[in-house]
């Protein structure tokens, strides 16, 4: 018989039972909701805060290589030497071979004095002892409990494994990436370079840093009193490297321009010079050389003007290393040959009232399409130009690249294209288009029409970047505009031997003539503005672009003087063209011509 004696301590024992499974349930539900649901909230948590200590895991910049994967650019790791005052001054435990403690005769552990540890540390750094001991005294002096001072900034790697040797618990290395250019000012003024603090200030480094920028990782850990990480504490985020970036620049091929142009330059007392090189069937710039240039490792030694690449950021009217395009148009609109004739004087006065001269003073000659190449006639490619009219002429110039930048896409690239619409063109700009004036470019896009005409008709873009290998593997390449027919393979081969004319029929052959090999080539001497409206009197930028071989074109250089002053004319990039056509030839073993130039009439 069941009494309420009994049934009372059963009673206590389901309602306590049931309060047991009641917390039971609770601790497993908060369990599950913090190993599990919210997991990686707690772990941040927990570390936040048990850690005691976090450090940044720098990742390496990445490479700039050339087109061979010689390496351009580079990165290095230097070091803080940092100091805790506080602990320095304590010393630090004596120890054995063994790492053992050694006592002193009361049984307590002897001590290195920190004089002597100054003096350890001064034998790495290059400091004297009393440099470093000064270093602690001042800061203890200042607050007696300061933890932290520079003993020295920025030092290698050798200096930091020597320093680490020591085990000293109160030091500590902070990391500061570095950035190193193995060549000098070899493409410097196309690579750039980085600021201080790793910050890309300049050039290629600047606009590629999406390739070349690693990724920052963390390290956080706990410490003793002491400063020595307590173990088991550490929780590591690895940095990631920065990608591989290729250009297609050819560092022995830029190495060798540099030099010629720095030699040219100064001997033709001009503010600039510049060379540019480019692959005709892949559009690739395989050199960009200009003098005055920049030392990526110490940009500050260099003016502010000469620290990124005039011959991407400057836009000067051509002058007449544009008069092909003028013929080309011609051939294909208005039905001309090469060896269609006009009557050329040295001055003409058109019926609207534009007067257009010749450089020199000649006789009136009956010139050819090709005689007005050769003789880099004003008066004749304006007669040959203007029978096609002025919107499809500029039609013609916008498809060999005026007004439509290029495909390098340079920080401060210049503002380039025309100074009026076609339907705008006063009197004398109708004519003056077609030898050049009043409209400018940019020295990329010079190379371009010459790069065009001997690729048969079809304009590359230009480029400068082969690819990116990030940190991965993953390899990714540029997107590049399509490929333009600009003219008709026909055209480009007229035009093509017209200016294979200019050098073997007109003042340039003894000059630039290289043995062997057939050349195509047209010089330039473009007027400079003033800033007040008008141009400089006798000052000139002078130009020689061409390629070769002829019969089978492989590059195009072009090369630039600003204003030279001892020969003023394009004459004085013969010398330099020749030079540097040959280092090319040579440097990437293109065979010779196998036949002569087909002389065309000049005159009738």
């Amino acid at each position: 018989m069941t009494t309420r004696a009994t049934r009372s301590p059963r009673r206590r024992t389901v309602v306590a039972l049931a309060l047991v499974l009641v917390i039971l349930a609770a601790f497993v539900v908060r369990l599950v909701d913090i190993q599990v649901v919210n997991a990686n909230d707690h772990i941040d948590e927990s570390q936040a805060l048990a850690t005691g200590a976090k450090q940044t895991l720098y990742g390496a910049r990445g490479e700039i290589v050339d087109t061979n994967g010689t390496v351009l650019a580079t990165s290095t790791l230097l070091y803080d030497v940092q100091i805790d005052p506080m602990l320095a001054t304590q010393g630090i435990d004596k120890t054995d071979a063994d790492g053992n403690v050694i006592d002193d005769a009361n049984g307590d552990p002897e001590k290195v004095a920190w004089p002597e540890l100054a003096a350890r540390i001064a034998a790495v750094t290059g400091q004297s002892a009393a440099e470093v001991q000064k270093i602690v005294d001042d800061a203890v002096a200042e607050n007696a409990k300061s933890q932290f001072a520079y003993v020295k900034r920025y030092v290698s790697t050798e200096e930091y494994r020597a320093l680490a040797d020591l085990k000293l618990p109160f030091l500590s290395f902070p990391e500061h990436p570095s950035r190193t250019y193995p060549d000098g000012a070899v493409a410097g003024n196309i690579l750039g370079f980085v600021g201080s603090d790793g910050t890309p200030l300049e050039g290629i480094e600047d606009l590629q840093n999406q390739c070349l920028e690693p990724t920052e990782g963390e390290r956080t850990y706990q410490s003793g009193a002491d400063g020595v990480i307590i173990p088991g504490t550490e929780v590591e985020k690895p940095a990631v490297n920065g990608g591989t970036l290729k250009l297609t620049i050819d560092t022995d091929l830029q190495w060798y321009l540099q030099q010629l142009i720095a030699e040219e330059t100064a001997r033709y007392q001009a503010n600039w010079g510049g060379i540019m090189v480019m692959e005709v069937k892949t559009g690739k710039i395989r050199a960009i050389a200009e003098t005055p240039t920049v030392d990526p490792n110490d940009p500050g030694a260099s003016s502010p003007d000469d620290r990124g690449s005039r011959l991407l950021r400057v836009a000067y009217e051509p002058g007449s290393t544009f008069k092909p395009v003028t013929a080309a148009t011609a051939i294909e609109q208005a039905g001309l040959t090469p060896t269609s004739t006009v009557e050329v004087p040295d001055r003409i006065e058109f019926p609207n009232g534009a007067v257009i001269n010749d450089s020199e003073s000649h006789a009136t000659e009956n010139l050819t399409l090709t005689g007005g190449l050769v003789e880099s006639s004003n008066v004749a490619m304006s007669q040959f130009g203007t029978l096609v009219p002025a919107d499809v002429r500029q039609d013609y110039l916008e498809r060999f690249g005026v007004g439509g930048g290029d495909a390098l896409n340079w920080s401060g690239s210049p503002t380039a294209g025309f100074s009026s619409d076609a339907k705008d063109w006063d009197n004398q700009t109708y004519y003056t288009t077609t030898f050049g004036q009043a409209f400018t470019v940019t020295p990329t896009q010079v190379l371009s029409v010459f790069q065009t005409i001997a690729n048969g008709g079809v304009r590359l873009p230009a480029s400068l970047v082969e690819s990116c290998t990030q940190a991965d593997g993953t390899v990714t390449t540029p997107d590049e505009p399509d490929p333009v027919q600009v003219i008709k393979p026909d055209t480009a081969a007229q035009v093509s031997q017209m200016l294979e004319n200019v050098y073997a029929q007109g003042t340039l052959a003894a000059d630039i003539n290289i043995p062997g090999y057939r050349l195509a080539v047209k010089t330039g001497t473009a007027q400079v503005p003033d800033g007040n409206g008008g141009y400089k009197d006798g000052l000139y930028m002078t130009s020689l672009a061409g390629f070769a071989p002829a019969d089978d074109p492989q590059y195009v250089v072009l090369t630039l003087f600003d204003e030279p002053k001892t020969n003023t004319m394009s004459s004085a990039n013969r010398s330099v063209f020749k030079k540097a056509m040959t280092q090319v030839l040579t440097h990437y073993r293109v065979m010779p011509s196998n036949s002569a130039t087909p002389l065309l009439p000049v005159m009738y």
